[in-house]
């Protein structure tokens, strides 16, 4: 199965690669354990986040590193037994997170979520992806005053500096936007330039089945087997052995077991995430999606009922799953909304891919020619997978990439 390219890993990140790939006449073979869509781009709260300009710092306030310290709270929870694997990229973490390193960072970050939804629309525009994206924008919502002021104060910088659109609301407001809420907040923003998702994974099968009639294939493989042939790349798959002159690496939270054997290890860490859909009670609807910054979770409609999603679990990305924060959600979202019945027997749960200073490994694999990373997009793969995409074709048939690529390097760790 000789091909120009293989690409390791399909979920948003990578299916987007090999898209952009095979535009580009390169001969490219998808390679996944599972089918496209199946990993952490299967569940997430469904949005494109244009608005996500800031990525999300590791916390500074001493009271609130001990409100996770105690290890009770919804968005955040740890295993004990996986901390002093992840001391180290979460005292890099922490250090990154410094006002002016973060500001830094921040900006570079920008640059990528920038371009969001024009990459995405290009893919969509003329398929069956189209009626997926949903243009509505999403709602935080706060409790008082001094919350819901500095949330603006941060809003209006958005605007400014990278042109991010929202709307303020007040209480009234939101009920009237959200008229089943069972609670009341403050006041709230609604971020309007975002695409609401109504099922993440169709999306990514859509991508998948541009893919494919582009004359692309997709083949279930094992990325770990991933070794040397002569001056390219062999890679064991359901069909045989495959290689390739280029490999891209797009496993996400697993990307590490395919690069360290290439001597490239990197110091990210996985944070675990669950969802799990329920019905609505009566006529209740739910419009949007909505994070109520109290409680610390989101709801978002999507085609198989409301969608409740968890802050981050830290645990080794192996081990069993643990729904610790979505039993603790569950009542307390009952309370701001009348879920009815859960709709799967058990919760999804996913590992999104972070690195220590909050940006993406997109580009060239130290010390082994022919091997490219695209991973490392933690809370926003499905955001910005064709972005990703674009840039790492670019850079592989040597043309000059849209987006700087020098802040995502790979040899910066």
């Amino acid at each position: 199965m000789p091909a120009s390219a293989i690409v390791l890993g399909a979920g948003m990140v990578g299916v987007s690669v090999a898209l952009h790939l095979r535009r580009r006449g390169l001969d490219v073979l998808l390679v996944d354990r599972q089918q496209p869509g199946e990993g952490a781009s299967f569940g997430n709260g469904g949005l494109i986040q244009r608005e996500a300009v800031h990525p999300h710092p590791f916390p500074r306030d001493a009271s609130e590193i001990l409100r996770i310290a105690r290890n009770k709270s919804i968005d955040a929870y740890y295993h004990w037994g996986a901390l002093p694997g992840l001391a180290t990229p979460l005292l890099r973490y922490w250090w990154n997170s410094e006002p002016q390193r973060y500001a830094r960072i921040a900006e570079a970050y920008a640059k990528l979520i920038e371009t969001c939804l024009d990459e995405h629309y290009a893919f969509a525009r003329g398929t069956d992806a189209m009626p997926l994206l949903r243009p509505i924008g999403w709602i935080r919502m706060y409790s008082d005053e001094a919350s819901f002021t500095a949330a603006l104060a941060q809003a209006e910088e958005g605007k400014r500096q990278h042109g991010v659109n929202f709307t303020a609301m007040d209480s009234q407001a939101l009920v009237a936007a959200e008229p089943s809420l069972l609670k009341s907040r403050h006041g709230g923003i609604h971020w309007t330039d975002p695409v609401s998702v109504s099922d993440p994974h169709a999306l990514v099968m859509s991508y998948a089945q541009r893919f494919l009639e582009a004359g692309g294939r997709f083949v279930i493989g094992d990325a770990t087997s991933l070794t040397r042939a002569g001056s390219g790349w062999r890679v064991q798959t359901s069909d045989g052995p495959a290689e390739a002159e280029q490999v891209v690496v797009a496993l996400g939270a697993f990307a590490n077991k395919v690069t360290k054997p290439l001597g490239y290890d990197p110091p990210t860490f996985g944070k675990r995430g669950y969802h799990r859909h329920y019905t609505l009670q009566g006529n209740a609807v739910l419009n949007r999606p909505v994070l109520d910054t109290e409680s610390a979770f989101l709801l978002a409609p999507m085609r198989a009922g409301v969608r409740l999603t968890t802050g981050a679990e830290f645990a080794g990305i192996d081990e069993a799953p643990t729904p610790v924060q979505l039993a603790r959600a569950e009542p307390v979202a009952r309370t701001l909304l009348p879920l009815g019945d859960a709709v799967e027997p058990e919760p999804w749960m996913g590992v999104r891919p972070c690195t220590p200073d909050m940006l993406p490994i997109i580009g060239k694999l130290p010390g082994q020619d022919g091997v490219w990373c695209a991973f490392g997009h933690a809370h926003q793969g499905f955001t910005l997978g064709p972005t990703t995409g674009r840039m790492l074709a670019e850079m592989m048939t040597g043309e000059r990439p849209f987006i700087d690529p020098e802040p995502y390097r790979a040899d910066r760790f």
